[in-house]
């Protein structure tokens, strides 16, 4: 039998979304505020060993490219705050110049980035300057190339700019470790897709929020989704795939593949063994990057589902982080979570 990889010191994390990614506006006074060492101290507290930081491209250069040091002072910052408490880091690009997974941004072309060389040379330069400066800490930090590739139709031309990518990096840092995932906003279906150098230190990554039409529900982002929408968990597949057939946004994702199980612990063995299978023939980790429910949600639900996902994380080793700390409509120290923080506490 073939045992899969595991993905040291990044196997229970939480993600830093809506800090220096997903702000509300660029404002220096937030980015110095959001997120201080207190917060990185009490992640510490509850037993995490590393956090997601998702970082967008505008914080680290201006549109010209001109590098941002306040910027890269934020990560520096996380970097040391989590180094005195025993965490590692995980670096994420979540918006790229020319590209971002970002629904409400309609009128993006979210194909371009993949055959644009001049765009690509661009994120390729941000790139080198990232790993230039974290460089000397790759036993703690790892770094993710891209958040999210959409289109499913862009996987050749992310394989091959995800494999120019790997090459790079490990010129700079041999030893580093880097997460790539597939497309389809990092479903878990589509890591079988990923060809890329498969090497020491590769680690496979994917998201999983299924089903969506109980960790989406009202979600405002979600073109077609009604604001009192509300469904609980679990309920049948048949609820949830006909949920989809009226909402269209949901309309899709691993509730609607054949022979799967009901929902509960063996359908998220189900939907993950395809990813499984794909990490223990290449002899690389498997890690989720992103899972959670939407603050929407009830309470009840919330910790059935993070039960039974959890179980099936720990069963097969599967690393992952927790979207997310604070606000996104998903923190878990926002006022809502804070009926059930200490029961989440115990089962992180």
């Amino acid at each position: 039998m073939i045992i899969m990889k595991g993905f040291t010191g990044f196997l229970k994390g939480i993600n830093l979304g809506g800090w220096i990614s997903q702000f509300a506006e660029y404002d220096p006074v937030h980015f110095d505020t959001f997120i201080t060492e207190e917060d990185i101290e009490l992640i510490a507290s509850l037993g995490f060993d590393h956090v997601r930081v998702p970082v967008d491209y505008n914080v680290l250069e201006d549109e010209e490219g001109v590098l941002i040091e306040d910027g890269f002072r934020h990560l520096e910052d996380c970097r040391r705050w989590c180094e005195k408490r025993g965490l590692n880091m995980l670096i994420d690009l979540h918006e790229c110049y020319g590209y971002s997974f970002d629904p409400l941004k309609v009128d993006m072309n979210r194909h371009r980035f993949f055959y644009d060389s001049a765009l690509q040379e661009r994120f390729l330069k941000l790139w080198r300057e990232i790993a230039e400066r974290f460089r000397d800490y790759s036993d703690q930090v790892a770094f993710e190339p891209l958040n999210e590739v959409v289109p499913e139709d862009v996987a050749d031309a992310w394989n091959d700019l995800a494999s120019r990518y790997i090459r790079m990096m490990k010129e700079i840092i041999p030893d580093c470790r880097l997460v790539i995932g597939g497309v389809c906003y990092n479903s878990v279906l589509t890591v079988p897709l990923i060809n890329v150098p498969v090497q020491e230190g590769i680690v496979y990554n994917f998201h999983c929020y299924e089903p969506m039409a109980f960790t989406h529900q009202g979600a405002y982002w979600m073109y077609d989704m009604p604001s009192d929408f509300r469904i609980g968990y679990p309920k049948t597949l048949e609820e949830y795939r006909s949920a989809g057939r009226t909402i269209e946004s949901i309309n899709g994702g691993a509730v609607y593949r054949d022979n799967i199980r009901e929902i509960g612990k063996g359908f998220f063995e189900d939907i993950f063994a395809p990813a499984i299978e794909k990490a223990k023939q290449d002899g690389v980790a498997l890690y989720c990057g992103e899972y959670g429910v939407i603050d929407l949600a009830d309470n009840e639900d919330k910790l059935r589902w993070l039960q039974d996902i959890h179980a099936v994380f720990e069963k097969y080793g599967i690393g992952h982080a927790l979207w997310n700390y604070k606000e996104k409509d998903f923190g878990i120290r926002d006022e809502r979570f804070a009926a059930i923080y200490d029961r989440f506490s115990k089962i992180i």
